[in-house]
């Protein structure tokens, strides 16, 4: 047999063998299997054998402790009853003796140690509480009341002619209220026959005592007066009878030790006397004759006492002595149901140790496993597969990636857990990969349609700028040129392609550009742009690295203000330093707004670079903002205006600042129409010349005068108010607008005739000439009173207004083809510099490679 036929013919074998081994390991069992034994053991063997028995013993032990209560009460009640036994007896003699002065001092004697039984019972009788049940507190506190009456029937004693057997009654009551609390001792007391025997056998003798002491009592007083007064005998003999029927139950319920302790104590001379007076008085009676106890002595009474006190005192020794063992059996039983408590702690204690060790085994066995589980799987989840997934992202390829497995080999569920998650794992690593690639992907195609696109958009330009050179005609120029401005928009939509696809703008300005000529370069790229009113005054420069980047940035707060804001409302753009450094910028709309979930929303885009996903599609300019404004650590916020609409505010950190005086170009150099977006045209005013002006300085846009003018107001250029923007506005002349504004010029030039006369016309064509009111209280007009000078004969001109000499229409053909040559050469300039060409209004600022 080959060494391959021996494998496949003990492997079954051996592989069985193996999972008949492994069985056994304790890190192979079934999570149920430990949780059984994890649970059970504790449960039932800690919790039923322990506390159950913890708790039964020290409620027993309580139980016993209140019984030992009573039985020390009952203990100070024997003593109680047996002392105020011997003081009704002396009383009642003391009585039958017609109170003569030999009788009382020994009744007297007998008070002290009648009040000391009771302060005694008082004593205990204070331990005894609710607790102890409530029949026993309630008897109680009827005893107590008791005691106050023995101090009132010994007056009467004392100082009434109260009979013998009414002293006797009352001296009875008192008793029998108190012996009636030995049968509360038992109660509580549990199921213990032994305790509860002696508890009765007590009972029973404290009656008998009782009923001897009471036949001492009734026959000295007879043996005193020489007879039985009227109902004396009858009770008597119910004393007699009661005491032996006592006797016979206690017989019955003490043991055969404490009815040999009865037989040997209560007996005797004095007991055997005792009987025989009672017979031989039982006899006189029944015989009509008088009592007669030794008729050789005459001292019949006093022996009578001496023998039944033989009885009544050994009756309540013997009450004693079961008083004392109750105690001792309730301590007994106490300390024993104590131990047992304290036997069955430290037997419960010992047992749950055990199951402690076996529960810690089985925890350890389960919890180490899963502990390495979850950390492993922490890790994995927050440190390796973000670092994985970061550099897929990076990388943008899918290399082959060797997925370390969780150290847990076990077999049993946790096992199974861990080599599930390193499926988990590795499947999460291959689809971050396709993200990866997807993400490139899509990122390839984003890049690849906007170069496409950018690529016709600066053929579209090109063109409209040859269709520009060879138009003649005014407002077909302003088309064309608005035209131009959209192509440019059109541009910018495809480098938020580029931005989305996380590209770097492929050329930026080496130099500082100004604040201003930043934000009107912004503006030049929006639609509707002479909505907007800029308010700058900072001179502040920012670094050329950030220039294209913040310029698309406002292009799109801007363009979203102008598209939610209804068209007749302006939007307010402003600038002001912020304390410890930076510039904000704040873009002001009166628009619709947005509802704060929204806008909450759109914050926590703006705060960090978002990822591309579908909701790109809705609001793209958002993404572009914040990755552009995440890009150079610029924070952009969107609030709501305390009346309506939104404020975009731009917080331009100190780092993009450049705060020393940047170079401003030597050349002259046209201004796009949309840099004066904050000046209204003059082309559409009457009154305006027909020159178009020209700026041939681009100071002007490096300085820019302060527009801190009320949003809405016409602003004024050197002073002069110009009109508003209307809705055919032609960006050609507001372009060359300023050309009238030259930095060059000097005091005489604006001083000059020419200049003088040229304000002077337009300012006179400015002011309507009426000649007088219709009969309704309309103005008349005045024929050709407002024609521009120039455009009309001189002598139409209204007086007062001095004319200007007419241009010629080769003059004018010239100075326009000069205009578009010099356009077309900054533009072509512009390109050859590898400058972004913008959109019309931005200024040419100079870039050094």
């Amino acid at each position: 047999m080959t060494q391959q036929q021996t494998a496949d013919v003990h492997g079954p074998r051996l592989a069985h063998h193996h999972r008949k081994r492994r069985r056994f390991l304790l890190r192979d069992w079934r999570v149920r299997t430990r949780l059984v034994a994890l649970i059970l053991i504790p449960t039932v063997v800690g919790v039923l054998v322990g506390a159950q028995q913890v708790i039964t013993s020290w409620t027993a032990a309580s139980r016993y402790q209140l019984v030992m209560d009573k039985a020390e009460l009952s203990d100070a009640v024997i003593e109680f009853t047996h002392q105020l036994a011997r003081e009704r007896d002396l009383s009642v003699s003391y009585v039958a003796s017609s109170r003569a002065p030999a009788r009382e001092e020994p009744m007297r004697a007998q008070f002290a140690p009648v009040d000391a039984a009771a302060a005694a019972v008082r004593v205990r009788a204070a331990m005894i509480t609710t607790a102890h049940g409530e029949s026993a507190w309630t008897l109680t506190q009827q005893l107590l009341s008791r005691l106050p009456e023995i101090a009132a029937t010994r007056d009467t004693v004392l100082t009434s002619q109260l009979l013998a057997l009414p002293a006797l009654t009352k001296y009875s009551q008192i008793i029998n209220a108190f012996q009636q609390f030995h049968d509360q001792v038992g109660q509580g007391g549990g199921d213990h026959e032994a305790l509860a025997g002696d508890v009765r056998a007590l009972s029973a003798l404290a009656k008998a005592h009782d009923a001897a002491s009471q036949q001492r009592a009734l026959l000295a007083a007879a043996a005193t007066t020489g007879r039985f007064q009227s109902g004396e005998f009858e009770r008597f003999m119910a004393a007699r009878a009661q005491q032996e029927s006592e006797v016979a139950v206690f017989r019955s319920a003490a043991t055969l030790d404490e009815v040999q302790t009865y037989d040997d104590t209560v007996s005797g001379t004095l007991v055997d006397r005792a009987e025989a007076f009672r017979l031989r008085t039982m006899a006189q009676v029944t015989g009509g004759r008088g009592i007669d106890l030794d008729p050789e002595r005459d001292d019949d009474a006093d022996r009578w006492f001496e023998a039944i006190s033989g009885t009544v005192d050994g009756i309540w020794t013997v009450q004693r002595r079961l008083g004392e063992s109750i105690n001792i059996q309730s301590r007994a039983l106490e300390d024993a149901a104590r131990r047992d408590a304290l036997l069955a702690a430290t037997n419960s204690l010992l047992l749950l140790l055990a199951v402690l060790i076996v529960t810690a085994i089985m925890a350890q066995s389960l919890v180490r496993p899963l502990r390495r589980l979850r950390t492993e799987a922490l890790r994995i989840a927050e440190v390796r597969l973000p670092e994985t997934v970061r550099a897929l992202r990076d990388s943008g390829d899918d290399p082959a990636l060797a997925i370390a497995p969780i150290g847990v080999d076990s077999r049993d569920e946790v096992g199974e857990v861990a080599r599930a998650f390193d499926e988990v794992h590795r499947e999460a690593v291959r689809l971050a990969g396709e993200e990866a690639r997807l993400r490139a992907n899509v990122n390839a195609m984003f890049v690849g349609l906007s170069r496409r696109s950018q690529t016709l958009v600066q053929r579209q330009i090109k063109l409209i700028d040859g269709l520009e050179r060879g138009e003649q005609d005014e407002r077909r120029l302003g088309s064309l040129f608005t035209l131009d401005h959209l192509a440019t928009r059109m541009r910018r939509n495809n480098e938020n392609l580029l931005v989305l696809a996380g590209q770097e703008p492929p050329r930026r300005w080496n130099k500082p550009v100004s604040l201003a000529d930043v934000v009107r370069a912004g503006l030049s790229e929006v639609e509707n742009y002479q909505r907007v009113t800029v308010q700058i005054t900072d001179r502040s420069a920012i670094s050329g690295q950030a220039v294209n980047d913040i310029i698309h940035l406002l292009a799109e707060l801007v363009e979203n203000a102008l598209s939610f804001s209804p068209h007749t409302t302006p939007v307010l753009v402003s600038a002001g330093v912020v304390e410890g450094g930076g510039i904000l910028l704040a873009i002001n709309d009166t628009g619709i707004g947005m509802v704060p979930d929204e806008l909450a929303e759109a914050n926590q885009r703006l705060a960090r670079a978002p990822v591309v996903d579908v909701s790109v599609s809705r609001r793209m300019g958002l993404f572009v903002v914040a990755r552009l404004a995440h890009r150079h650590g610029i924070r952009v916020q969107l609030r709501e205006n305390s009346s309506k609409g939104l404020t975009a505010t731009v917080f331009l950190p100190a780092a993009l600042l450049h705060l020393a005086p940047y170079p401003t170009p030597a050349a002259s150099v046209p201004v796009r129409p949309a840099a004066m977006a904050h000046w209204p045209s003059f082309a559409t005013d009457p009154s305006y010349p027909g020159g178009v002006p020209y700026l041939s300085d681009s100071s002007f846009i490096t300085d820019p005068p302060p527009l801190d003018l009320p949003r809405g107001a016409a602003p004024a250029v050197n002073g002069h108010a110009v009109a508003a923007a209307a809705d055919d506005y032609l960006p050609i002349f507001a372009a060359v607008e300023s050309a009238w504004f030259s930095r060059n010029r000097t005091e005489a030039d604006w001083g000059s005739p020419q200049t003088d006369a040229g304000w002077s016309a337009a300012e006179a064509a400015a002011k309507p000439a009426n000649d007088g009111s219709t009969p309704s209280g309309l103005p008349k007009r005045v024929p050709k009173a407002n024609l521009i000078p120039g455009a009309a004969a001189t002598e139409s001109v209204p007086k007062g207004v001095a004319p200007i000499p007419r241009i010629s229409p080769e003059q004018v053909r010239d100075r326009l083809a000069g205009y578009q040559q010099g356009f077309r050469t900054a533009r072509d300039n512009i390109s050859t510099r590898s400058i972004p060409p913008f959109a019309p209004g931005i200024p040419n600022i100079e870039e050094d490679r």
